[in-house]
């Protein structure tokens, strides 16, 4: 009876479509059904930060709308549909009072934004952009403003940072750290990112952390713990985010930092799979395109008859922010070495070696990044072939 239901994806963004693309290039009869909690629209995640660089709107970001997808990937698509609980035992997924039989299942469903204190996020001055929607009510708060209060200096708020200026807006940039982009940086290549966005004209206070925002007609007042205060138009939460977890946890999936999976992607119930930025393979969330699409790649696979265990070299994640390009592969972290530097001005060349010389990771900047390629070869990879069988 399972045979005959279809293989369920739930998720439509760039992992739960490229998985079904890469079914379709392997079996194209095979039932599959794709479930979304939003119109299911196709569009690449990382191009929300280079929308005002490359002078596009939301819709101008969309690849194609949901019946185009359905029809292109032969998939059964239904949009505007949430799943509220997952039976492994059954094989069924719950729509409230629906039940929906699966042959197996795919957990595509991405991540959250890491939400802070309500005396922040609960502004109405603050949002938060993980999808196209987001994007789009984004764009639509910047109306007739200018002044623009960036919260993290992670990777996409240093993105949003040099999207932001590019479009001609006032950015300010407020973290806790003391650096741009901590834990995946050298401090010199995160002091000359921050040098250039500076001489783009972006503003930072790192070390300090905001406290609360509050609003006065048509200003923020973003009060940071310092005792300092800042007035913006729009205030921009960009402090991170967490893999979505909440129903595979509470179906009886192993769930630590992500859900679960071997290198098959399975996860630890029958039939069910996870992959891209919700899924923790053998250890590892990374929430790049690189180790997403290969994910799909071998779970379309295992998922056509031919189970086959991903594999992830190193896979440089390349940081867009055009005033100071980025290429970096951070060492793991329980590996004991030092950074080598070299600098010119922005352009940094930092290379992590182990006690033995080994090079375990590298950070490039400006005109280094050309590098990328060469240094990537030398670099173990994420996920071992020798560890596929």
């Amino acid at each position: 009876m399972t045979q005959s239901a279809p293989v369920v994806i739930i998720g439509s963004g760039l992992a739960g479509y490229t998985l079904a693309r890469e079914i379709r290039k392997r079996d194209k009869d095979l039932p599959l059904m794709m479930i979304t909690a939003d119109d299911g629209v196709s569009y690449s995640k990382p191009m929300l930060s280079t929308g005002f660089t490359k002078g596009k709107l939301a819709d101008e970001l969309a690849q194609a709308d949901a019946g185009t997808m359905a029809e292109q990937l032969a998939t059964e698509l239904r949009t505007h549909t949430r799943v509220t609980a997952i039976d492994p035992g059954a094989h069924e997924i719950h729509i409230g009072d629906e039940r929906l039989r699966y042959r197996q299942l795919a957990l595509a469903w991405g991540a959250d934004v890491v939400r802070l204190p309500d005396a922040v996020s609960g502004s109405p001055f603050v949002c938060s952009i993980n999808d196209l929607e987001d994007y789009r009510q984004f764009r639509r708060h910047l109306e007739g403003r200018r002044r623009v209060i960036l919260l993290g200096a992670g990777l996409i708020g240093c993105e949003y940072a040099n999207d932001l200026r590019n479009g001609g807006y006032d950015v300010t940039v407020v973290a806790p750290s003391e650096q741009v982009m901590p834990g995946l940086l050298p401090e010199a290549a995160a002091s000359a990112v921050q040098a250039a966005l500076e001489a783009e004209g972006v503003t930072f206070h790192l070390g300090v952390a905001a406290e609360a925002v509050t609003g006065d007609g048509e200003t923020a007042q973003v009060r940071l713990n310092d005792g300092a205060m800042l007035q913006g138009d729009v205030v921009v939460s960009a402090v991170g985010l967490r893999p979505r977890t909440r129903l595979a946890r509470d179906a009886g999936l192993e769930v630590r930092e992500g859900i679960v999976t071997d290198r098959q992607m399975a996860t630890s119930a029958p039939d069910i799979y996870a992959l891209g930025d919700c899924a923790e393979v053998e250890g590892n969330v990374l929430m790049y395109v690189m180790p997403l699409m290969a994910s799909a790649r071998a779970l379309a696979a295992t998922l056509t008859g031919e189970p086959t265990p991903v594999q992830w070299g190193a896979m440089p994640v390349m940081v867009k922010t055009p005033c100071c390009p980025v290429a970096v592969v951070p060492p793991p972290l329980a590996e004991d070495g030092a950074w080598q530097v070299e600098r010119e001005g922005n352009n940094v060349r930092a290379l992590y070696h182990d006690g033995s010389g080994a090079l375990l990771g590298f950070a490039l900047t400006g005109d280094r990044v050309i590098e990328k390629q060469a240094l990537a070869r030398e670099v173990p990879p994420v996920l071992t072939p020798l560890s596929a069988s």
